[in-house]
């Protein structure tokens, strides 16, 4: 097989040299800002490295409120592709 198709990196999960600035988890805002990481993230394709980093899965439902005010504000800012992942998000 041609190596053009062939991933060598299957095996991992993100990148984690992907750095977001997150509050300590114990801060109240950690889940404001881990929903924030992982919809930007998602924006850049790098979903997996936004769940390493935060703790939470893509879909998390104790992140939902968080998402929620997302979206209203990125469709107040006209940010069509932030309030696509956003809608996704809380599908």
């Amino acid at each position: 097989m041609s190596r053009a198709f062939v991933n060598d990196n299957a095996d991992q999960w993100g990148d984690p040299s992907r750095r977001f600035s997150l509050p300590p988890r114990e801060n109240s805002g950690f889940d404001a800002a881990a929903a924030e990481a992982l919809l930007e993230a998602a924006r850049d394709g790098e979903t997996g490295s936004a769940e390493m980093a935060t703790g939470y899965y893509w879909g998390e439902p104790l992140l939902r409120p968080h998402v929620q005010r997302i979206l209203a504000r990125a469709e107040a800012d006209r940010d069509d592709r932030l309030a696509q992942l956003a809608e996704r998000f809380l599908r």
